[in-house]
């Protein structure tokens, strides 16, 4: 359906696309969120950073920072049961607030989803030589990943693996990420195992005894270590939303995506808790060779802790950390392909947008554009400046508080007819997302204003001010001038005339 019937749909304004309805399952769409999450990725790359913040405390961190992806999860629950739509956050802020709004949400979550493709496919590249080194006993190999046209060369050859997968159709995507997410769990399970069972034979770098005052927050030092710390992690919650965007193409697709995002959520909370604790017990905070505050061993804490762990099978877990970021890689492209899809479906974008392959049902041409961009993002930054690559990542943060706070929002908006109907609907329509959308906007904020410090993020800087704050305010004000330029050459949806506001009645 093109933009000029997109009007032509049912009572609330939403048409569908044409996207292969009932291809996925509650598994299959569980699957994909935990494989968008990326458990084994992120947080080999978030524990270290999250310990050198609040110390033993992170298992309170992982508990504080679920609490507003569950809350707003609600939320999305609630709108995807009245309006399952692909284009999630861009829809439903549309509905609730109107054009501008929905648009710069659907931009903030593209932009999310955009650079963390590139993230994703240059750590994946990283594991790969690494893995290659381990198994061959090269560590040269390694060394390889550091080339930058090698790198970038391996990287676009990930990216369009990962592309053609994502253009056929789900069930493509489905079979291989039950492969993929089910061999990073068991690897983390049997890491953190065979950790605990390393301390209790007292054989551990550094045992620290587990203590119920590892999951109390109010025991961190600061607000700012805190604040710090809920950031990041926020991101290791980042990627549920995927289950929601796949709306369309879900067997009950009223109830089941937003089921699959509970559970989702409550799965990688229940993985986390296991792996920090675990850890923590093993290795202990310090600085010392194994130590997780060791600045040496914090961006890969995985790798450093491998061999020390399982000995002879520490190769798994760099395998387990490439298959997280491969499926990762794969998975991500669900999220803006859809969201460009029906952006262009509504008319705030190209009517191009919006075509669907023939064959597999599909936004195809959506899902090339998100790899063209990520790709040639990847390309350029990582031959100009890895720092300007990495602090992009950094503010990624921003981009997930923005769009995830507008759409909590949205939800309170949407429903206010509906708050005191009953007990449920006042916690899951008003009080459950606006709890969630308000801690959102506090570290939207607070982001904003710590990242003004150079010495946030690589401690790079533009004229004074930290790069990271550079970068996340430039996406978006990238955002607002493209969606001007779409208000003159598109003015119909900017009029309500495609996608009109609406309430819960």
């Amino acid at each position: 359906m093109t933009t000029a019937t997109a009007a032509v749909g049912d009572e609330r304004g939403l048409s569908k696309k044409g996207l292969s309805a009932g291809s996925v399952g509650l598994i299959g769409a569980i699957v994909i969120g935990i494989s968008c999450i990326a458990p084994a990725y992120t947080l080999t790359a978030a524990l270290g950073p999250t310990v050198s913040e609040v110390g033993v405390q992170v298992p309170a961190i992982i508990l504080v920072g679920f609490i507003p992806m569950l809350l707003v999860a609600f939320g999305y629950r609630e709108l995807n049961r009245r309006m399952p739509d692909s284009g999630t956050s861009f829809t439903w802020a549309t509905r609730a607030f109107g054009p501008w709004i929905g648009w710069m949400a659907g931009w903030g979550l593209v932009a999310a989803t955009i650079l963390v493709l590139s993230n994703l496919a240059g750590i994946a590249v990283d594991f790969l030589f690494l893995l290659i080194s381990q198994v061959t006993g090269n560590p040269d190999i390694a060394g390889l990943a550091a080339n930058p046209l090698i790198n970038v060369v391996t990287c676009l050859l990930f990216m369009l693996g990962a592309t053609w997968i994502s253009y056929r159709d789900m069930q493509t995507t489905q079979k291989l990420q039950y492969w993929l997410v089910g061999f990073q769990v068991l690897v983390l399970v049997l890491f953190s195992v065979m950790a605990l069972v390393a301390v209790a034979n007292g054989n551990a770098f550094d045992a620290t005894a587990i203590d119920w005052s590892w999951f109390n927050p109010f025991a961190v030092s600061s607000f700012s270590a805190f604040a710090a710390g809920l950031s990041l992690s926020i991101f290791i919650f980042w990627g549920w939303d995927v289950t929601l965007t796949m709306n369309e193409e879900t067997r009950g697709s009223e109830k089941t995506p937003g089921r699959a995002a509970t559970i989702t959520v409550g799965i990688i909370v229940t993985l986390y808790l296991l792996i920090s604790v675990s850890l923590i017990s093993f290795a202990g905070v310090g600085e010392g060779e194994f130590g997780l505050g060791n600045p040496d061993i914090q961006d890969n804490v995985f790798f450093a802790l491998a061999g020390p762990v399982l000995g002879p099978l520490a190769v798994l877990v760099s395998l387990a950390v490439l298959t997280s970021s491969a499926s990762s890689l794969q998975s991500t492209f669900v999220s803006p392909a859809r969201t460009l899809l029906a952006m262009g479906h509504y008319g705030a974008l190209p009517e191009k947008f919006s075509r669907v392959s023939p064959r597999f049902f599909t936004p195809g041409y959506a899902t090339v554009v998100s790899a063209i961009v990520a790709s040639g993002f990847y390309a350029v930054m990582r031959f100009v400046s890895e720092n300007v690559l990495w602090d992009t990542i950094t503010a990624l943060g921003m981009m997930i508080c923005f769009y995830y706070g507008i759409t909590a929002f949205a939800c309170v908006w949407f429903f206010r007819k509906h708050w005191f109907r009953s007990v449920r609907e006042f916690f899951f329509t008003l009080l459950f997302p606006l709890v969630g959308g308000v801690i959102l906007g506090v570290l939207f904020v607070t982001t904003l204003i710590d990242s003004m410090d150079p010495e946030y993020g690589s401690g790079s800087s533009v004229f004074g001010v930290g790069l990271v704050f550079v970068l996340g305010v430039t996406v978006l004000l990238t955002g607002v001038v493209v969606m001007i330029w779409q208000r003159v050459k598109r003015p119909a949806f900017f009029r309500g005339e495609t996608l009109s506001r609406a309430s819960a009645d």
